[in-house]
């Protein structure tokens, strides 16, 4: 069953005329050809769907990283890579299925890979807790990425959460506490880490395991401290200023690549990485290995350096001086005829 956004629909509208005009053609109903019809309408097709998705809001950008059929974690690790051996549990309290990880290959290069899965039908969302790690899938992740740098091996990050799970269970094991140990042991691993955003970005839930010296995102994802609702929720009172809030909070890719935030966006097939899996799994592909044999270069004191440099450089500002004032001093006139003391 197809699945269409709301700035989707004329092109599901040209979709639908064209099946219904090749299904004419094919069962003979028509006395005349209708081979220029279909050609008039695949060219409309393309033109409105180019239009269209170069000019999207950063709400529509939102609305695509959340579409149910992208592509997923398991789904890169089932093309972008080879060999995936998955492990589990925190040793601590319990495998928090949310959060996954384990040995894969990237082309010729071992590496350790961790993620978060949402989940693509009811069962398997409930399952996977929509995606939202609890401390134990973050302690997890802590877990495998200790692991392979005891082996020297690159950990890869793949980010698809719209945040940690705020419940009580979560809150009763310590979740900031799980997500700001991550933060300071991931910035002192002396081993290559590259994260992917490849749908949500959202919060310490990708934060957890965002620390990188390489940020990947594609084009289609968004990376926020707050979804646009929950800003909007919070400045605005109302959920529906969510577009307002998207292009304030500056989170799409391209915004992201201007503030220095990520270091490169990976571009996505045309209508987003769900119309052509294939073809952005491969683009995945390269860009990972890439990143990789560039950070292959490094020791494990200079990673450490320059990821320490990555991010002193973030959030950087300037403020336009305050214009001086000049304060008048005033002088008491001297008498002309003062006689001197």
């Amino acid at each position: 069953m197809s699945y269409h956004l709301e700035f989707e629909k004329p092109i599901a509208e040209l979709q639908r005329k064209l099946e219904e005009l090749r299904l004419d053609a094919d069962g003979g109903s028509l006395g005349f050809s209708i081979a220029d019809e279909i050609n008039r309408i695949e060219s409309k097709l393309i033109s409105t769907r180019k239009k269209i998705f170069s000019k999207l809001t950063a709400i529509q950008r939102v609305q695509l990283a959340r579409h149910p059929r992208r592509p997923m974690a398991l789904d890169y690790l089932q093309t972008a890579f080879q060999g995936f051996s998955e492990l589990y549990g925190d040793r601590l309290f319990a495998d928090d299925q949310a959060m996954i990880g384990g040995f894969a290959y990237l082309g010729s290069e071992r590496v350790m890979v961790v993620g978060t899965q949402k989940g693509r039908d009811t069962k398997e969302k409930i399952q996977r807790n929509f995606g939202s790690a609890h401390p134990d899938g973050y302690r997890k992740a802590l877990r495998l990425m200790k692991l392979a740098a005891k082996f020297k091996l690159p950990v890869i990050s793949i980010i698809d959460t719209a945040g940690a799970y705020p419940g009580i269970g979560a809150e009763e094991r310590h979740i900031a506490e799980a997500i700001a140990v991550n933060l300071r042991e991931m910035m002192m691993l002396e081993i290559p880490i590259i994260a992917l955003v490849i749908g949500e970005g959202g919060s310490g839930g990708a934060l957890g395991i965002g620390v990188a010296d390489r940020a990947l995102m594609l084009e289609n994802a968004y990376y926020s401290v707050i979804s646009p609702e929950g800003c909007a929720s919070i400045i605005w009172k109302d959920r529906s200023e969510a577009p307002k809030a998207a292009e304030s909070l500056k989170i799409t890719a391209a915004d992201l690549l201007y503030l220095k935030i990520v270091d490169q966006v990976v571009p996505e097939p045309l209508g987003g990485a769900h119309h052509d899996p294939g073809k952005i799994s491969g683009a995945v592909h390269e860009a990972l290995l890439a990143t990789l044999t560039q950070l292959r270069a490094y020791s494990g004191a200079e990673l450490l350096e320059r990821r320490y440099k990555k991010y002193r450089m973030i959030g950087h500002f300037l403020e336009e001086p305050k214009s001086e004032t000049k304060v008048e001093t005033k002088v008491a006139p001297v008498e002309e005829h003062a006689a001197p003391v």
